[in-house]
C-alpha cells in the first residue's frame, strides 16, 4: 500500500517571479484584476515609494489635523500610548488581515497576510469598505479651508460642493501612478501648513483662544482632566484609531504595484512616519495649547495664522480627497467591467464606467459630508494545527478580534452619547446648513 503523500501548499510567495509586466505582454496570470493584453492600458505601474506616498497621504492628511485636539480628553501620557498602540495595531492589522474565504475560488489556510494573500490571489482588488466617509471627511476638510482662507465668504453648501468638484475632477485621472506628482506636492503642502503651526503656537505666551489678559488655565496635564468620562476618552481614543486607520486603501494600490512583493516595504515607511509625526507634531500643539487647542489644529495659532495654514495645505485636502476618490471608483469600476475587455481597453463603454464611478462616488461623499451631522463621530468610530509561528498568528488575531468586538461596542456607545451631548449643548447644527464650519466668524445661517 502506497504511503500517503504530505499535500504541498499553492500557497507559497516565495516560487513566485516579481511581476515583470507592461503594454503589450500577457505575463500575468489569467485572473489578475489589471492583465494586459496586446494595446492594453497598463495600470500596473507603481513603485513601492510611490505606494507608500499614497498609503501615508491617504492617512496623514485628516489624522494629524483631528489628533492633537483629542488629547486633552487623553493627557499627555495617555494620549502618547494611544498614538503608538493604535498605530501599532493598524499596522499589524495591515500585516494580518482575516480574510473570508469566499472572496476567492481556492482553498486557504486560515488567515494570511494581506500582501501574500494579494499576490496568492491576484483577482481581489479590494475589501469591504467605507470609502464613502473618507470622501466625505475629505470634502469636509477642504470646505472648511476655503471658508477659512475667505473668511466664511459664501454659504458652506457652495464650498462643500466646490471641494466635491474639484477633488472629483482631479481623482478621474485614471491611472493610479499618475496621480504620484499631485500626492508628493500634497504631502509636502499639509507638512509644511502643520509646520507653520507648530512653530507659531510656541511662539505667543498664551494660545491664541485663551483670554487675552489675566490668568488663565492651559489645561496640559499627563493624565485625561479630571470629571472625564469613559465615553468622552474612548471617543477620543477611537479618534486616534481613525486617524491611523486606512484598510480599504491598501489592496487597491497593491494591484496597480509593479512588484506586489514590495508591499511591505511601503506600509512599513508610511506607518513609521505617522507614528512620529502624530508623537511629535500632536503632543508639541497640545502641550502649548491645552485645552485652547482649536479642531481641526490649524486653527490654533489664531486667525492670520489659520488663513495661511489653510491656504498653504489646500493641495494636501485635494490630494487627500482625490486618492480617496480614485480608489473608491475604481472599486467600483473593477466590479461592473470585471472580466470584460473593457477594463483594459480604451473603449467609449470604459471611459463613461469610470467618469460615472469617480462621479457617483465623489456624490455620495458629499452628500454624507452635508447630510450626516456627526460624519467625524462616525468615522471615528477554536482549534489550529500548526507550529509555534502559526499558532501565534491564531492567536494574534483571535485577540485582534476580541479588541475589534471591544472597540466597537465601546466607540458606539461613546459616540452616541457625544452625540446626545451636543445635542444637550446645542452644538448639533443641522443637513446642508451655511452655517461656517471653521470657526472664522460668529454661528449664524446664510442663505444659499
Amino acid at each position: 500500500m502506497e504511503s500517503p503523500t504530505k499535500k504541498e501548499s499553492n500557497n507559497d510567495i516565495s516560487a513566485i517571479p516579481p511581476c515583470d509586466i507592461g503594454v503589450g505582454t500577457a505575463k500575468l496570470e489569467e485572473n489578475e484584476v489589471f492583465a494586459t493584453g496586446e494595446g492594453g492600458v497598463n495600470f500596473r505601474n507603481v513603485g513601492w515609494m510611490k505606494a507608500a506616498i499614497f498609503f501615508t497621504k491617504m492617512t496623514f492628511a485628516t489624522g494629524v489635523l483631528s489628533v492633537p485636539s483629542v488629547l486633552y480628553q487623553l493627557g499627555a501620557v495617555a494620549g502618547g500610548i494611544f498614538i503608538a498602540f493604535w498605530d501599532a495595531v493598524n499596522t499589524c492589522e495591515q500585516l494580518q488581515v482575516p480574510v473570508m474565504v469566499a472572496f476567492v475560488d481556492m482553498d486557504i489556510d486560515g488567515a494570511k497576510l494581506q500582501c501574500e494573500f494579494k499576490i496568492l490571489h491576484p483577482s481581489v482588488h479590494t475589501v469591504s469598505d467605507m470609502s464613502y466617509l473618507c470622501i466625505g471627511l475629505a470634502v469636509l476638510a477642504l470646505s472648511t479651508a476655503l471658508s477659512a482662507i475667505s473668511h466664511h465668504g459664501t454659504c458652506t453648501v457652495r464650498f462643500s460642493f466646490i471641494a466635491y468638484l474639484i477633488i472629483t475632477i482631479v481623482g478621474s485621472i485614471r491611472a493610479i501612478e499618475r496621480l504620484g506628482w499631485i500626492l508628493w506636492i500634497g504631502f509636502a503642502s499639509i507638512v509644511t501648513a502643520v509646520m507653520i503651526v507648530v512653530i507659531a503656537v510656541t511662539v505667543p505666551d498664551r494660545p491664541a483662544a485663551a483670554p487675552r489678559t489675566g490668568s488663565f488655565e492651559l489645561g496640559f496635564g499627563s493624565l485625561p482632566p479630571q470629571g472625564t468620562s469613559f465615553a468622552t476618552a474612548w471617543a477620543a481614543s477611537i479618534a486616534i484609531y481613525a486617524s491611523s486607520a486606512n484598510t480599504s486603501g491598501y489592496i487597491p494600490v497593491i494591484s496597480e504595484m509593479r512588484r506586489p512583493q514590495d508591499y511591505f516595504k511601503a506600509l512599513y515607511a508610511c506607518m513609521t512616519w505617522i507614528t512620529a509625526s502624530y508623537l511629535a507634531l500632536a503632543l508639541t500643539i497640545y502641550a502649548y495649547c491645552g485645552k485652547w487647542i482649536a479642531s481641526p489644529a490649524l486653527g490654533s495659532a489664531g486667525p492670520t495664522i489659520k488663513i495661511i495654514a489653510y491656504a498653504v495645505a489646500n493641495p494636501g485636502l485635494i490630494a487627500g480627497g482625490v486618492i480617496c476618490i480614485h480608489i473608491s471608483g475604481k472599486v467600483v469600476f473593477v466590479r461592473i467591467l470585471r472580466n470584460t475587455h473593457h477594463l483594459t481597453s480604451n473603449t467609449k463603454t470604459h471611459w463613461e464606467i469610470w467618469l460615472a464611478s469617480t462621479l457617483g462616488t465623489g456624490l455620495l461623499g458629499w452628500l454624507c459630508a452635508e447630510a450626516i451631522l456627526f460624519l467625524t463621530s462616525l468615522y471615528a468610530s477554536g482549534y489550529y494545527k500548526g507550529g509555534f509561528w502559526m499558532k501565534a498568528q491564531v492567536g494574534g488575531h483571535l485577540a485582534l478580534l476580541l479588541l475589534g468586538i471591544f472597540t466597537t461596542v465601546a466607540g458606539t456607545y461613546a459616540n452616541i452619547q457625544n452625540i446626545v451631548d451636543q445635542y444637550k449643548a446645542g452644538d448639533a447644527g443641522s443637513a446642508f446648513t451655511c452655517t461656517d464650519n471653521s470657526g472664522s466668524v460668529p454661528c449664524k445661517s446664510r442663505e444659499i
